[in-house]
């Protein structure tokens, strides 16, 4: 009769309870992960999950657009920017009684160039919204909203209501990448307060 000595029982069952240990934390970090990446991206983590077909491939693509956007530069506007930027905005929208069409179009453009000054590429539009969920996932479908509307109108099958929502869903992007920079105020040194006491 064959017996196996029992220090062989011992590690094999050492070895049964660490690989159980590892499959227990590797779920666990798999989990931590997805509960990341939903809080991280929000809505945009169920229409991609949807969009790609599963939840792998999905997390795989936000974390690649993650890592994209981390390589960019992206920085705040300054006050005199932001102010640029807000009156051109201002002006765009008084224009929309008499031109619903071209203030679309000039909408997709202030947008498209607030994007540029901040540091986004100007790549093709899924790419650019791709990059944009990553800061802004809260507002990035009202960017595809208007996007929709703009290629509806290129047929001519938009109307002066449909234009007016890609004009707001335009804007509500646009005031989220109003992001400003606040001028830095040095705290005075210690020499500088004794030579203005």
């Amino acid at each position: 009769m064959n017996t196996i000595p029992l220090q062989w029982m011992i590690v094999a069952g050492v070895a049964v309870v660490a690989l159980l240990a590892v499959a227990v934390w590797l779920l666990s970090q798999k989990r931590k992960q997805s509960a990341r990446l939903q809080q991280r991206f929000g809505p945009e983590y169920s229409r991609t999950v949807g969009e790609l077909g599963g939840r792998t491939k999905a997390e795989s693509e936000l974390k690649a657009r993650e890592k994209r956007v981390e390589d960019l530069s992206i920085t705040p506007l300054s006050p005199a920017e932001a102010t640029r930027f807000s009156q051109a905005w201002s002006a765009l929208q008084g224009r929309f009684v008499d031109n619903p069409k071209g203030v679309v179009i000039q909408a997709d453009q202030l947008v498209r160039e607030l994007m540029a000054k901040r540091g986004y590429p100007m790549g093709d539009f899924e790419r650019r919204a791709a990059d944009i969920s990553v800061d802004h996932p809260t507002v990035v479908e009202n960017y595809r909203a208007a996007q929709t509307i703009a290629a509806r109108d290129q047929r001519g099958e938009a109307d002066t209501e449909e234009l007016r929502k890609a004009v707001v869903h335009y804007r509500v992007l646009f005031d989220e990448m109003l992001d400003v920079r606040e001028a830095r105020q040095e705290a005075p040194s210690a020499q500088q307060m004794a030579v203005h006491s």
